[in-house]
């Protein structure tokens, strides 16, 4: 019988419930002005740097918390907004004051787009365009026990949300000056896919997510633990989508988990599915059916290969 203290064990059907999303990776043709936007915009500072051949990979985030990984890649294509990709990286911040204080910030760097506000009845967001058309949201979630369940999903909408009247009634001096050493994470990440029962095979059947709103149409949200989403799907721009040409936009995705067991679990089930990865004992890596990696390590282990990935 396990002690109370034990770790839970392991469904080998689901991947674990304690994971977190990790720092995602942006391929970028101008680099300085991306650290530049990145850091201006939403108060990410650099953490590590170092240059691959004619690549450099700079890892921004705060406080010691990868958010973002920009590689410098400049000989790449612009990516198409209609191929499988990125959607946007939507960054989590604990509350309404640091939200209003990074969307004020966000507001006033003209290198970025403004795109919209919604409250999501899980979530407050605001969305913006960087300077090489990737989508970031950021945003905020309500408490866990306001979110509505019908019929085992999770009610989500797009309701419009004044940003004006938001920033009124949440911003102030002292957080705007305390934004880049508030803490911010990686709620989700938002994709494109050619075909949402294609993606469901790989992010819920093999890589083990669990569905959470399939009412939308065109769209798949899926998580784990019983979050609103951790991976979102959309063929809102993107249907019938092959695999992505080499270009700039998504790198890839990063998750952690608890431990080995985890990857272990992970493993078995993309056998079952016939999917290929590479195991390097700390970290599964894995494309999905249009060439996104997505790399599943155990914690400290994205951290240490950032730069390598």
């Amino acid at each position: 019988m396990n002690s109370p203290t034990d770790p839970p064990a392991v469904d080998d059907r689901i991947i674990s419930p304690a994971l977190a999303m990790d720092a995602v990776t942006l391929r970028v043709g101008d680099l300085d002005t991306m650290a530049a936007y990145y850091g201006s915009a939403f108060a990410l500072e650099p953490l590590q740097e170092r240059g691959s051949g004619r690549e450099v990979h700079r890892v921004l985030g705060r406080g010691a918390t990868p958010l973002l990984r920009l590689v410098h890649t400049p000989d790449l294509p612009t990516g198409d907004h209609r191929q499988a990709g990125l959607f946007h990286t939507a960054f989590l911040f604990d509350d309404a004051a640091a939200l209003a204080a990074t969307v004020y910030r966000a507001a006033q760097d003209a290198r970025g787009t403004f795109t919209g506000s919604s409250d999501h009845l899980v979530s407050e967001a605001f969305y913006f365009t960087d300077p090489e058309g990737n989508g970031v949201e950021l945003y905020t979630d309500r408490p866990r026990e306001q979110w509505v369940r019908d019929r085992g999903q999770i009610k989500m909408d797009t309701v419009w949300l004044d940003p004006n009247a938001y920033l009124r009634s949440h911003l102030t001096e002292a957080e705007l000056g305390a934004a880049p050493s508030r803490s911010g994470r990686v709620g989700h990440v938002h994709l494109q896919v050619g075909d949402v029962a294609t993606a469901r095979s790989f992010y819920v059947d093999a890589l083990g997510l669990e569905t959470t709103l399939t009412d939308i149409p065109g769209a798949l949200f899926a998580s784990a633990g019983g979050y609103h989403h951790h991976i979102a799907m959309n063929t809102w721009n993107s249907a019938g989508a092959g695999p992505r040409a080499a270009s700039l936009g998504l790198g890839d995705v990063a998750i952690t988990v608890p431990g080995r067991e985890d990857l272990d679990a992970l493993v078995a089930r993309l056998r079952a599915a016939s999917v290929p990865f590479a195991d390097d004992g700390r970290s599964v890596t894995v494309a999905d059916p249009w060439d996104t990696q997505v790399t599943v390590a155990v914690p400290g282990a994205s951290a240490e290969n950032l730069l390598t990935r």
